[in-house]
Protein backbone atom coordinates (compact mmCIF):
# COMPACT_ATOMS: atom_id res chain seq x y z
CA UNK A 1 0.00 0.00 0.00
CA UNK A 2 2.04 3.43 -1.15
CA UNK A 3 0.76 6.62 -0.83
CA UNK A 4 0.81 6.91 -4.62
CA UNK A 5 -2.04 4.78 -4.85
CA UNK A 6 -5.90 4.66 -4.59
CA UNK A 7 -5.97 2.33 -2.28
CA UNK A 8 -4.02 4.23 0.34
CA UNK A 9 -6.26 7.40 -0.31
CA UNK A 10 -9.28 4.74 0.43
CA UNK A 11 -6.94 3.36 3.73
CA UNK A 12 -6.25 7.04 4.74
CA UNK A 13 -9.55 8.64 4.55
CA UNK A 14 -11.48 5.67 6.70
CA UNK A 15 -8.14 5.60 8.91
CA UNK A 16 -8.60 9.74 9.71
CA UNK A 17 -12.81 9.38 9.51
CA UNK A 18 -13.19 6.87 12.41
CA UNK A 19 -9.95 8.48 14.39
CA UNK A 20 -12.15 11.85 14.45
CA UNK A 21 -15.20 9.89 16.15
CA UNK A 22 -15.90 12.44 19.16
CA UNK A 23 -17.05 9.19 21.31
CA UNK A 24 -13.49 7.26 20.72
CA UNK A 25 -11.39 8.78 23.07
CA UNK A 26 -7.36 9.48 23.21
CA UNK A 27 -6.70 5.90 24.01
CA UNK A 28 -9.27 4.59 21.66
CA UNK A 29 -7.16 6.86 18.79
CA UNK A 30 -4.16 5.44 19.65
CA UNK A 31 -5.50 1.70 19.83
CA UNK A 32 -7.21 2.95 16.42
CA UNK A 33 -3.76 3.98 14.48
CA UNK A 34 -1.73 0.92 15.94
CA UNK A 35 -4.53 -1.50 14.43
CA UNK A 36 -4.34 0.33 11.43
CA UNK A 37 -0.36 0.99 11.22
CA UNK A 38 -0.66 -3.00 10.93
CA UNK A 39 -3.26 -3.41 8.74
CA UNK A 40 -1.13 -1.02 6.87
CA UNK A 41 1.79 -2.73 7.12
CA UNK A 42 -0.05 -6.45 6.21
CA UNK A 43 -0.57 -5.05 2.93
CA UNK A 44 2.92 -6.18 1.53
CA UNK A 45 3.08 -9.45 3.68
CA UNK A 46 1.16 -10.40 7.29
CA UNK A 47 4.34 -12.84 7.80
CA UNK A 48 7.00 -9.93 8.65
CA UNK A 49 4.43 -7.97 11.33
CA UNK A 50 6.03 -11.23 13.18
CA UNK A 51 8.90 -9.01 13.16
CA UNK A 52 7.76 -5.97 13.96
CA UNK A 53 6.33 -7.30 16.81
CA UNK A 54 9.89 -9.06 17.67
CA UNK A 55 11.51 -5.30 17.01
CA UNK A 56 8.97 -3.89 19.55
CA UNK A 57 8.93 -6.51 22.57
CA UNK A 58 12.57 -6.84 22.64
CA UNK A 59 13.41 -3.35 22.81
CA UNK A 60 10.49 -2.63 25.18
CA UNK A 61 11.64 -5.26 27.80
CA UNK A 62 15.43 -4.42 27.36
CA UNK A 63 14.91 -0.59 27.91
CA UNK A 64 12.98 -1.56 30.84
CA UNK A 65 15.40 -4.46 32.31
CA UNK A 66 18.62 -1.86 31.89
CA UNK A 67 16.99 0.60 34.22
CA UNK A 68 16.45 -2.21 37.03
CA UNK A 69 20.03 -3.37 36.28
CA UNK A 70 21.97 -2.98 39.65
CA UNK A 71 25.37 -3.66 38.40
CA UNK A 72 26.89 -2.35 34.70
CA UNK A 73 28.04 -5.45 33.57
CA UNK A 74 24.25 -6.61 33.21
CA UNK A 75 23.16 -2.83 31.43
CA UNK A 76 25.52 -3.76 28.97
CA UNK A 77 24.64 -7.39 28.61
CA UNK A 78 20.73 -6.37 28.44
CA UNK A 79 22.21 -4.21 25.98
CA UNK A 80 24.03 -5.99 23.49
CA UNK A 81 20.84 -8.23 23.66
CA UNK A 82 19.32 -5.81 21.99
CA UNK A 83 21.81 -5.38 19.87
CA UNK A 84 22.18 -8.65 18.96
CA UNK A 85 18.64 -9.57 17.94
CA UNK A 86 18.28 -5.87 16.01
CA UNK A 87 20.86 -6.34 13.87
CA UNK A 88 20.58 -9.86 13.59
CA UNK A 89 17.52 -9.96 12.41
CA UNK A 90 18.58 -6.79 9.92
CA UNK A 91 21.70 -8.63 8.81
CA UNK A 92 19.83 -12.28 8.32
CA UNK A 93 17.21 -10.33 6.25
CA UNK A 94 19.10 -7.45 4.39
CA UNK A 95 22.25 -9.06 4.03
CA UNK A 96 22.22 -12.81 4.34
CA UNK A 97 22.47 -13.24 0.88
CA UNK A 98 24.99 -10.69 0.10
CA UNK A 99 27.19 -12.36 2.89
CA UNK A 100 26.85 -15.94 1.47
CA UNK A 101 27.54 -14.45 -1.85
CA UNK A 102 30.98 -13.16 -0.52
CA UNK A 103 32.17 -15.77 0.99
CA UNK A 104 31.49 -18.31 -1.73
CA UNK A 105 33.42 -15.66 -4.19
CA UNK A 106 36.49 -15.81 -1.08
CA UNK A 107 36.44 -19.54 -1.20
CA UNK A 108 36.47 -19.56 -4.50
CA UNK A 109 39.72 -17.43 -5.06
CA UNK A 110 41.25 -20.07 -2.55
CA UNK A 111 40.69 -22.51 -4.85
CA UNK A 112 37.27 -24.35 -3.16
CA UNK A 113 34.26 -24.85 -5.04
CA UNK A 114 31.77 -24.27 -2.34
CA UNK A 115 28.74 -24.59 -3.87
CA UNK A 116 26.00 -23.51 -1.22
CA UNK A 117 22.04 -24.80 -1.51
CA UNK A 118 19.72 -22.06 -2.77
CA UNK A 119 19.73 -18.69 0.31
CA UNK A 120 16.37 -17.10 -1.61
CA UNK A 121 15.14 -14.06 1.23
CA UNK A 122 12.45 -11.67 1.06
CA UNK A 123 13.70 -8.65 2.66
CA UNK A 124 10.85 -7.10 4.49
CA UNK A 125 10.00 -3.82 3.66
CA UNK A 126 11.00 -0.58 6.19
CA UNK A 127 12.93 -3.16 8.20
CA UNK A 128 15.82 -0.98 7.91
CA UNK A 129 13.49 2.10 9.61
CA UNK A 130 11.95 0.65 12.02
CA UNK A 131 14.54 -1.31 13.54
CA UNK A 132 16.42 2.02 14.10
CA UNK A 133 13.10 3.58 15.40
CA UNK A 134 13.61 0.92 18.44
CA UNK A 135 17.31 0.48 18.72
CA UNK A 136 17.90 3.92 19.50
CA UNK A 137 15.21 3.88 22.35
CA UNK A 138 17.31 1.29 23.90
CA UNK A 139 20.22 2.85 23.30
CA UNK A 140 19.31 6.09 24.77
CA UNK A 141 17.59 4.38 27.69
CA UNK A 142 21.32 3.27 28.50
CA UNK A 143 23.10 6.55 28.01
CA UNK A 144 21.08 7.95 30.27
CA UNK A 145 19.60 10.43 27.86
CA UNK A 146 15.49 9.23 28.20
CA UNK A 147 13.66 6.98 30.60
CA UNK A 148 11.76 4.35 30.06
CA UNK A 149 8.18 5.07 28.74
CA UNK A 150 5.03 4.25 30.87
CA UNK A 151 2.69 3.08 28.26
CA UNK A 152 2.86 -0.08 25.85
CA UNK A 153 0.44 0.99 24.12
CA UNK A 154 2.28 4.53 22.82
CA UNK A 155 5.40 2.96 22.30
CA UNK A 156 4.37 -0.24 20.05
CA UNK A 157 2.61 2.98 18.17
CA UNK A 158 5.87 4.53 18.42
CA UNK A 159 7.01 1.82 16.06
CA UNK A 160 4.60 1.62 13.79
CA UNK A 161 2.96 4.54 13.00
CA UNK A 162 2.47 3.82 9.60
CA UNK A 163 3.33 7.25 7.73
CA UNK A 164 7.12 6.39 9.45
CA UNK A 165 6.56 2.68 9.40
CA UNK A 166 8.37 2.09 6.12
CA UNK A 167 10.52 4.59 4.52
CA UNK A 168 10.87 7.59 7.74
CA UNK A 169 12.05 9.86 9.15
CA UNK A 170 13.86 7.58 11.29
CA UNK A 171 12.05 8.71 14.75
CA UNK A 172 13.80 8.81 17.96
CA UNK A 173 11.08 8.01 20.98
CA UNK A 174 11.92 11.25 22.41
CA UNK A 175 10.61 12.84 18.72
CA UNK A 176 7.31 10.84 19.30
CA UNK A 177 6.40 9.37 22.50
CA UNK A 178 5.80 12.83 24.08
CA UNK A 179 3.12 13.83 21.87
CA UNK A 180 1.60 10.74 22.89
CA UNK A 181 0.22 12.24 26.32
CA UNK A 182 -2.14 14.81 25.51
CA UNK A 183 -5.19 14.12 23.30
CA UNK A 184 -4.81 14.99 19.29
CA UNK A 185 -7.42 15.70 17.49
CA UNK A 186 -7.62 16.51 13.70
CA UNK A 187 -8.14 20.55 13.08
CA UNK A 188 -8.84 22.35 9.99
CA UNK A 189 -5.52 23.77 10.14
CA UNK A 190 -3.52 20.77 10.56
CA UNK A 191 -5.76 18.74 8.14
CA UNK A 192 -5.20 21.74 5.13
CA UNK A 193 -1.86 22.16 5.64
CA UNK A 194 -0.77 18.19 5.74
CA UNK A 195 -2.99 17.97 3.11
CA UNK A 196 -1.61 20.27 1.09
CA UNK A 197 1.98 19.05 2.01
CA UNK A 198 0.72 15.20 0.94
CA UNK A 199 -0.14 17.19 -3.00
CA UNK A 200 3.36 18.86 -2.86
CA UNK A 201 4.95 15.12 -1.68
CA UNK A 202 3.02 13.13 -4.51
CA UNK A 203 3.73 15.89 -6.77
CA UNK A 204 7.73 15.08 -6.14
CA UNK A 205 7.03 11.79 -6.50
CA UNK A 206 4.75 11.12 -9.11
CA UNK A 207 5.73 14.50 -11.55
CA UNK A 208 8.68 14.81 -11.42
CA UNK A 209 10.44 11.55 -10.21
CA UNK A 210 8.34 9.66 -11.73
CA UNK A 211 7.27 10.85 -15.14
CA UNK A 212 10.34 13.49 -15.70
CA UNK A 213 13.29 11.85 -14.08
CA UNK A 214 13.13 8.62 -13.67
CA UNK A 215 12.46 6.88 -17.57
CA UNK A 216 15.77 9.06 -19.01
CA UNK A 217 17.79 7.77 -15.99
CA UNK A 218 16.43 4.04 -16.82
CA UNK A 219 17.68 4.41 -20.41
CA UNK A 220 21.29 5.37 -19.16
CA UNK A 221 21.81 3.02 -16.55
CA UNK A 222 19.98 0.36 -18.49
CA UNK A 223 22.67 0.64 -21.42
CA UNK A 224 25.75 -1.63 -21.11
CA UNK A 225 29.04 -0.27 -22.95
CA UNK A 226 30.28 2.77 -22.89
CA UNK A 227 28.31 6.09 -23.21
CA UNK A 228 29.42 9.52 -24.28
CA UNK A 229 29.80 12.10 -22.24
CA UNK A 230 26.42 14.22 -22.71
CA UNK A 231 24.72 10.80 -22.27
CA UNK A 232 26.77 10.47 -19.26
CA UNK A 233 26.20 13.90 -17.45
CA UNK A 234 21.96 14.25 -18.29
CA UNK A 235 21.35 10.71 -17.10
CA UNK A 236 23.54 10.93 -13.77
CA UNK A 237 21.60 14.66 -13.66
CA UNK A 238 18.25 12.75 -14.34
CA UNK A 239 18.71 10.29 -11.71
CA UNK A 240 20.24 13.05 -9.17
CA UNK A 241 16.34 14.69 -9.76
CA UNK A 242 14.58 11.59 -9.66
CA UNK A 243 16.30 9.93 -5.90
CA UNK A 244 15.66 13.58 -4.39
CA UNK A 245 11.85 13.95 -5.45
CA UNK A 246 11.20 10.21 -4.80
CA UNK A 247 12.59 10.47 -1.47
CA UNK A 248 11.51 13.95 -0.24
CA UNK A 249 8.72 13.42 -1.54
CA UNK A 250 8.25 10.43 0.55
CA UNK A 251 9.00 12.21 3.84
CA UNK A 252 7.07 15.21 2.94
CA UNK A 253 4.05 12.80 2.49
CA UNK A 254 4.78 11.38 5.88
CA UNK A 255 4.74 14.95 7.02
CA UNK A 256 1.44 15.50 5.98
CA UNK A 257 -0.29 12.16 7.04
CA UNK A 258 1.02 13.04 10.47
CA UNK A 259 0.07 16.59 10.77
CA UNK A 260 -3.76 15.30 9.62
CA UNK A 261 -3.74 13.39 13.23
CA UNK A 262 -1.74 16.10 14.62
CA UNK A 263 1.12 14.11 14.88
CA UNK A 264 4.86 16.38 14.34
CA UNK A 265 7.65 14.16 12.27
CA UNK A 266 10.94 16.00 11.72
CA UNK A 267 11.77 17.20 8.62
CA UNK A 268 14.14 14.91 6.68
CA UNK A 269 15.55 17.08 3.52
CA UNK A 270 16.23 21.05 3.59
CA UNK A 271 17.02 21.72 0.18
CA UNK A 272 20.20 19.63 -0.13
CA UNK A 273 21.42 20.65 -3.88
CA UNK A 274 22.11 24.05 -2.63
CA UNK A 275 24.36 22.55 0.46
CA UNK A 276 27.84 24.68 0.47
CA UNK A 277 30.55 21.80 1.36
CA UNK A 278 29.70 18.17 2.21
CA UNK A 279 29.06 18.70 6.01
CA UNK A 280 26.35 20.47 5.09
CA UNK A 281 25.29 18.47 2.74
CA UNK A 282 24.96 15.94 5.31
CA UNK A 283 22.62 18.48 7.55
CA UNK A 284 20.61 18.78 4.46
CA UNK A 285 20.00 15.42 3.07
CA UNK A 286 18.26 12.24 5.05
CA UNK A 287 19.32 14.28 8.67
CA UNK A 288 17.11 11.83 10.20
CA UNK A 289 19.51 8.89 9.39
CA UNK A 290 22.65 11.07 9.42
CA UNK A 291 22.00 12.28 13.02
CA UNK A 292 21.30 8.80 13.97
CA UNK A 293 24.70 7.84 12.47
CA UNK A 294 26.18 10.74 14.32
CA UNK A 295 24.56 10.03 17.34
CA UNK A 296 25.10 6.01 17.96
CA UNK A 297 28.14 5.52 15.75
CA UNK A 298 30.35 8.94 15.14
CA UNK A 299 30.17 10.21 18.62
CA UNK A 300 30.81 6.15 20.51
CA UNK A 301 33.74 6.12 17.70
CA UNK A 302 35.11 9.03 19.33
CA UNK A 303 34.07 11.60 17.21
CA UNK A 304 36.30 14.17 16.51
CA UNK A 305 37.89 14.50 20.11
CA UNK A 306 40.90 12.10 19.60
CA UNK A 307 42.71 14.20 16.81
CA UNK A 308 42.50 14.37 13.25
CA UNK A 309 43.57 10.92 11.83
CA UNK A 310 41.64 9.40 14.78
CA UNK A 311 38.31 11.68 13.18
CA UNK A 312 38.88 10.53 9.92
CA UNK A 313 39.06 7.05 10.06
CA UNK A 314 35.49 7.54 12.56
CA UNK A 315 34.18 9.66 9.50
CA UNK A 316 34.95 6.85 7.05
CA UNK A 317 33.64 4.07 9.10
CA UNK A 318 30.62 5.76 9.78
CA UNK A 319 30.05 6.63 5.94
CA UNK A 320 30.97 2.66 4.99
CA UNK A 321 27.99 1.62 7.44
CA UNK A 322 25.82 4.27 6.03
CA UNK A 323 26.39 3.20 2.56
CA UNK A 324 25.78 -0.51 3.50
CA UNK A 325 22.75 0.58 5.55
CA UNK A 326 21.12 1.59 2.12
CA UNK A 327 21.87 -1.89 0.51
CA UNK A 328 23.65 -4.69 0.41
CA UNK A 329 26.40 -4.22 -2.21
CA UNK A 330 29.49 -3.10 -2.37
CA UNK A 331 28.64 -0.35 -4.82
CA UNK A 332 26.39 1.12 -1.94
CA UNK A 333 29.75 0.71 0.39
CA UNK A 334 31.65 2.58 -2.41
CA UNK A 335 29.15 5.37 -2.55
CA UNK A 336 29.73 5.74 1.18
CA UNK A 337 32.99 5.43 0.60
CA UNK A 338 33.53 8.54 -1.51
CA UNK A 339 31.13 10.70 0.70
CA UNK A 340 33.34 9.47 3.38
CA UNK A 341 36.49 10.61 1.42
CA UNK A 342 34.32 14.51 0.39
CA UNK A 343 34.16 14.55 4.20
CA UNK A 344 37.61 14.35 4.87
CA UNK A 345 38.88 16.22 2.09
CA UNK A 346 36.60 19.29 3.47
CA UNK A 347 38.49 19.03 7.20
CA UNK A 348 41.83 18.69 5.19
CA UNK A 349 40.95 21.79 3.13
CA UNK A 350 39.88 23.68 6.09
CA UNK A 351 42.74 22.74 8.15
CA UNK A 352 45.15 23.75 5.58
CA UNK A 353 43.96 27.09 3.72
CA UNK A 354 43.91 30.04 6.45
CA UNK A 355 40.57 31.53 7.57
CA UNK A 356 39.74 34.64 5.25
CA UNK A 357 37.11 37.17 4.20
CA UNK A 358 37.06 35.16 0.94
CA UNK A 359 35.46 32.22 2.15
CA UNK A 360 31.82 34.22 2.77
CA UNK A 361 31.98 35.91 -0.60
CA UNK A 362 29.48 34.83 -2.80
CA UNK A 363 31.89 34.08 -5.50
CA UNK A 364 33.68 31.56 -3.24
CA UNK A 365 30.45 29.90 -1.68
CA UNK A 366 29.06 29.39 -5.28
CA UNK A 367 32.13 27.47 -5.93
CA UNK A 368 31.62 25.13 -3.07
CA UNK A 369 28.04 24.63 -3.95
CA UNK A 370 29.32 23.75 -7.23
CA UNK A 371 31.94 21.62 -6.29
CA UNK A 372 29.40 19.68 -4.00
CA UNK A 373 26.65 19.16 -6.16
CA UNK A 374 29.36 18.09 -8.87
CA UNK A 375 30.75 15.05 -6.89
CA UNK A 376 27.80 14.51 -4.88
CA UNK A 377 26.38 13.51 -8.33
CA UNK A 378 29.26 11.28 -9.58
CA UNK A 379 28.75 9.34 -5.87
CA UNK A 380 24.97 8.61 -7.38
CA UNK A 381 26.69 6.57 -10.25
CA UNK A 382 27.87 4.29 -7.85
CA UNK A 383 24.37 4.44 -5.77
CA UNK A 384 22.43 3.44 -8.93
CA UNK A 385 25.04 1.69 -11.02
CA UNK A 386 24.04 -2.37 -10.75
CA UNK A 387 27.75 -3.30 -10.74
CA UNK A 388 31.36 -1.69 -10.96
CA UNK A 389 31.90 -1.63 -14.55
CA UNK A 390 28.76 -0.36 -15.79
CA UNK A 391 29.48 2.61 -13.02
CA UNK A 392 33.11 2.92 -14.45
CA UNK A 393 32.01 2.71 -18.07
CA UNK A 394 29.64 6.01 -17.36
CA UNK A 395 32.35 8.05 -15.36
CA UNK A 396 34.78 7.49 -18.45
CA UNK A 397 32.05 9.04 -20.40
CA UNK A 398 31.47 11.92 -17.23
CA UNK A 399 35.08 12.61 -18.27
CA UNK A 400 34.77 12.45 -22.10
CA UNK A 401 36.49 9.29 -22.09
CA UNK A 402 34.34 6.85 -23.48
CA UNK A 403 32.61 7.10 -26.65
CA UNK A 404 29.21 5.11 -27.66
CA UNK A 405 26.13 5.40 -29.69
CA UNK A 406 23.92 7.76 -28.32
CA UNK A 407 21.45 6.66 -25.81
CA UNK A 408 19.09 9.88 -24.72
CA UNK A 409 17.55 12.00 -27.47
CA UNK A 410 17.64 15.91 -27.46
CA UNK A 411 14.41 16.55 -25.79
CA UNK A 412 15.22 14.32 -22.86
CA UNK A 413 18.40 16.49 -22.40
CA UNK A 414 15.95 19.51 -22.20
CA UNK A 415 13.50 18.03 -20.00
CA UNK A 416 16.71 17.33 -17.38
CA UNK A 417 18.33 20.33 -18.07
CA UNK A 418 15.07 22.66 -17.12
CA UNK A 419 13.86 20.36 -14.47
CA UNK A 420 17.47 20.35 -12.77
CA UNK A 421 17.94 24.14 -13.03
CA UNK A 422 14.60 24.38 -11.22
CA UNK A 423 15.36 22.17 -8.74
CA UNK A 424 18.56 24.29 -7.99
CA UNK A 425 17.28 27.68 -8.27
CA UNK A 426 14.25 26.59 -5.83
CA UNK A 427 17.33 25.13 -3.28
CA UNK A 428 19.25 27.99 -3.57
CA UNK A 429 16.43 30.97 -2.76
CA UNK A 430 15.23 28.43 0.10
CA UNK A 431 18.27 27.49 1.48
CA UNK A 432 17.94 29.26 4.44
CA UNK A 433 14.25 29.28 4.88
CA UNK A 434 11.48 26.73 5.19
CA UNK A 435 8.39 25.37 3.04
CA UNK A 436 6.22 26.98 5.78
CA UNK A 437 7.83 30.30 5.34
CA UNK A 438 7.86 30.61 1.71
CA UNK A 439 3.91 29.93 1.97
CA UNK A 440 2.73 32.65 4.92
CA UNK A 441 4.96 34.71 2.39
CA UNK A 442 2.61 33.64 -0.76
CA UNK A 443 -0.15 35.51 -1.37
CA UNK A 444 -3.95 33.20 -1.23
CA UNK A 445 -4.83 33.31 -4.76
CA UNK A 446 -0.63 32.15 -6.22
CA UNK A 447 -0.73 29.56 -3.14
CA UNK A 448 -4.35 27.80 -4.32
CA UNK A 449 -3.12 28.03 -8.41
CA UNK A 450 0.55 26.21 -7.53
CA UNK A 451 -1.79 23.85 -4.76
CA UNK A 452 -4.54 23.42 -8.52
CA UNK A 453 -1.65 23.07 -10.91
CA UNK A 454 -0.10 20.46 -8.87
CA UNK A 455 -2.96 17.87 -8.82
CA UNK A 456 -3.11 18.67 -12.12
CA UNK A 457 0.12 16.93 -12.89
CA UNK A 458 -0.42 14.40 -10.74
CA UNK A 459 -3.84 13.43 -12.41
CA UNK A 460 -2.29 14.22 -15.92
CA UNK A 461 1.13 13.18 -16.20
CA UNK A 462 0.75 9.43 -14.43
CA UNK A 463 3.61 7.50 -15.51
CA UNK A 464 4.97 4.31 -14.64
CA UNK A 465 3.39 3.11 -11.36
CA UNK A 466 6.75 3.04 -9.57
CA UNK A 467 7.99 2.01 -6.03
CA UNK A 468 9.47 4.66 -3.73
CA UNK A 469 12.94 4.31 -3.80
CA UNK A 470 13.85 3.56 -0.58
CA UNK A 471 10.96 0.93 0.27
CA UNK A 472 14.13 -1.55 -0.71
CA UNK A 473 16.59 0.15 1.73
Amino acid sequence: MQFNSYVFGAFFVAVLAVYNLPFLGWRGQKVWLLVTSYLFYAAWDPVFILLVWLSTFVDWGAARMILAARTQARRRLLLVVSVVVNIGVLAYFKYGNFILGNVVAALRALGVDYQPAPFDIVLPIGISFYTFHTLSYTLDIYLGRTKPWDSFLDFALYVTFFPALVAGPILRASQFLPQCREPRRTTRPLLAWGMALMVLGLFEKMTLADTVMAPIADQLFETSGHVGAADAWIGTLAFAGQILCDFAGYSTCAIGAALCFGFSLPDNFRFPYAAVGFSDFWTRWHISLSTWLRDYLYIPLGGNRRGPTRTYVNLMLTMLIGGLWHGASWTFVVWGGLHGSYLIGERVVRRLLPEGAWRDTAGARFAAAAITFVLVCVAWVFFRATSFGQAFAILEGMLGLGAGPAVLRPTHYWLVAVGMAAILAVHAALRDRSIEDLVERTPWPVRSAALGAMIATIVLMQGQDRAFIYFQF
